[in-house]
């Protein structure tokens, strides 16, 4: 296999590689609605025949007490090390979908980019994985065994995954796991991925009186929980944009000067970053650079709020009940479970005694680090390098992936995040897409991180 043979595959293929991907992406598996119940498992078993049609060995959908997960394999041959390829079919919800410029489940290609919910996250990128397979199929060369894990609940917490995982470790057996669904610096800077944060996420809920009250009979006697929830979230953060919760950064990990002088050298257009995002001004922690910030600390964000009346037109409502949910992005040591108790207990603390307050953790997951001396970063490195012209930067990510640490104590595996993404593809938000240069750059890459793993295990 040589990196023409691969070119010229791909030239010769792309249309349909494209089509495919279109096709897969119709398809509105939305995980956090049940009224797509019907559609999420239709895709998993669209994705269990795409990966028989390339030629896997063997491909089930194993059912959960949820989405379902795909599950295949190709052993050519047991004394070859093996790839276990994770990603997930399920999909975000596509509202507000009147802010989308192009129905969200109906693909549109424009400006080089494939815009529909779930291109860049994960649909796309999991499928530069089963083209790529296709590619060491058909040309003869499968210089290691392969599995894949799809699932169909990541955008929900990934609630089964863990028991899946731990009922077939034998099954899932490997000696590298490869994730795209991060994102490169840009098109011209390849990085890799070699830190998550961790995440809490929390629904808070205050109540005041028993049922809504008249705000002209009441109000200016009985609190509002509109009024105090605003409150409290305000208080959250100090004059430095710091977190006030109680011991929230007593583990937090201090980052060497030289690892943040490292992390100073990936570049950054300042302008470009607020044109993209369409603000004037970014706000972060004192001290910290916008990069920093959305990397190596942690964040308090209201991802949600709601209470009172809400229709059309006023109504002079004192309201009962005020809602909001909050996720918290962790740094190395801090502990998902631990951050909520602490969030919880400071958020009792400081609620006035006119209201009552309820803290619902949802899901959570574990920050984690890749080294980059382990033979799965070199051969994504090599790869990359060899694709893209240049050496990958190793880059700490802001979002989090729950799983990979849940990989490393269970399967007892290092993850290799790989993703081909941007930061401007707008994954969770209106008009999602992914670029049809980052799709195929993906497929070209990944046969050479096959080849250059094998290489590098025998080292």
């Amino acid at each position: 296999m040589n990196i023409q043979e691969v070119k010229d595959y791909i030239e010769n293929h792309k249309e349909r590689f494209i089509n495919e991907l279109v096709e897969l992406l119709k398809i509105p598996s939305v995980s956090a609605d049940s009224a797509y119940d019907s559609e999420t498992k239709r895709c998993a078993n669209h994705v269990k025949q795409s990966l028989l049609d390339v030629g896997v060995d063997f491909a089930e959908v194993c059912p959960t007490a949820g989405h379902a997960i795909v599950y295949a394999e190709k052993i050519n041959d047991p004394t070859k090390p093996t790839i276990l390829v994770y990603g997930h079919y399920d999909v975000q919800p596509a509202d507000p979908v009147s802010l989308w410029s192009s129905p969200p489940f109906d693909p549109v290609i424009k400006d080089g980019k494939i815009f529909a919910r779930g291109s860049a996250d994960d649909k796309g990128q999991f499928y530069m994985h089963v083209k790529a397979f296709e590619i060491l199929s058909n040309l003869g060369e499968l210089p290691c065994n392969v599995k894949f894990m799809i699932e169909g609940e990541e955008e929900v917490g990934s609630s089964n995954l863990g028991l899946f995982v731990k009922e077939n470790k034998e099954k899932l057996k490997a000696d590298v796991i490869v994730i795209s669904d991060t994102s490169i610096i840009d098109n011209d800077t390849p990085s890799i991925t070699v830190g998550l944060r961790g995440l809490s996420y929390v629904e808070v809920e205050v109540t005041g009186p028993s049922k809504d009250l008249h705000s002209g009979v009441y109000g200016g006697a009985v609190d509002n929980p509109v009024n105090v929830l605003c409150e409290m979230i305000a208080s959250l953060k100090d004059e430095n944009n710091a977190i006030t919760v109680e011991g929230f950064y007593d583990k937090v990990e201090v980052v060497s000067d030289e690892d943040r002088a490292a992390m100073a050298e990936a570049p950054f257009n300042k302008q470009d970053y607020l044109d993209a995002v369409g603000v004037k001004a970014t706000r972060t922690e004192n001290g910290y650079s916008d990069r920093e910030g959305t990397s190596i600390r942690p964040t308090l964000d209201v991802n949600g709020i709601w209470g009172g009346y809400i229709g059309e037109g006023a109504k002079t409502v004192l309201p009962s009940k005020a809602y909001a949910k909050i996720s918290m992005r962790l740094v190395p040591h801090q502990e998902p479970d631990e951050i909520t108790a602490l969030f919880k207990s400071h958020f009792e603390k400081i609620a006035p005694p006119s209201v009552k307050v309820k803290v619902t953790a949802h899901h959570g997951g574990e920050p984690v680090v890749i080294p980059t001396d382990n033979p799965g970063y070199k051969a994504a490195s090599r790869a990359m390098e060899l694709t893209f012209g240049k050496k990958p930067i190793p880059e700490r990510g802001g979002g989090s992936i729950p799983i990979v640490a849940l990989f490393e104590k269970e399967l007892g595996l290092k993850s290799i995040l790989m993703g081909f993404g941007l930061d401007s593809d707008d994954i969770h938000s209106p008009d999602e897409h992914y670029g049809i240069f980052n799709y195929l750059k993906g497929i070209e890459t990944i046969p050479y991180f096959h080849k250059f793993f094998e290489e590098e295990s025998a080292k």
